[in-house]
């Protein structure tokens, strides 16, 4: 029954953080709704050191998505670290209008995997603010997305906003929402700009 609860606070919260109306619980903008993407029934088990605190999380996030072409990633691994009902979001502007993509990780998954493996990525951490309270942290991330470890410079930079949560025993991430730089919003100084 807790965990029945913890999916639907985590639900509830991430749909009001993105202002998704509590009748629309599968949209992707709001124009466009999402594809509906069953998760896995559980979520896998975490390695206890990727969830032991906000800098273990946070890298552990950022170590099972990067990797060399034609190497699959840690899926479970990356079920593992979020909280069911999460959410991984981008803002993206086209023709001056803003607007947010919402993905459950299975459809993160099934939309970037193929890309990951075919094209190899790495993504590190740059710059991070944090704020904490009680349980709940907001995080912005600054990172760096390059297609070879040893690539000079990133492709792409950009801001990955985290929202975490404490349960007591272990770190979640309920939200991740990003936004990568243009020469319209560069990464301003305070977040390593």
């Amino acid at each position: 029954m807790q965990s029945v609860s913890l999916r639907k606070w985590a639900l509830l919260s991430t749909l009001a953080l993105v202002g998704i109306p509590l009748g629309n619980a599968t949209a992707q903008s709001a124009t466009a709704p999402a594809p509906a993407s069953p998760g896995p029934a559980e979520t896998p088990a975490a390695r206890p050191e990727d969830v032991a605190s906000i800098n273990a999380i946070v890298g552990a996030v950022y170590d099972v998505i990067s990797g060399p072409k034609g190497q699959e990633r840690d899926w479970n691994r990356m079920r593992s670290l979020f909280a069911p009902g999460a959410r991984l979001i981008s803002a993206r502007t086209k023709d001056g209008v803003t607007s947010a993509r919402v993905l459950s990780v299975e459809d993160y998954i099934q939309l970037a995997g193929p890309m990951l493996k075919k094209d190899g990525f790495f993504e590190r951490e740059a710059h991070r603010t944090e704020d904490r309270y009680g349980n709940i942290v907001q995080l912005f991330s600054t990172y760096e997305s390059r297609h070879d470890a040893s690539d000079a410079k990133p492709f792409q930079r950009g801001i990955n906003s985290f929202q975490l949560m404490f349960d007591g025993k272990r770190w979640w991430v309920v939200t991740i929402y990003w936004q990568g730089e243009t020469p319209e919003f560069p990464i301003p100084k305070q977040y390593g700009g």
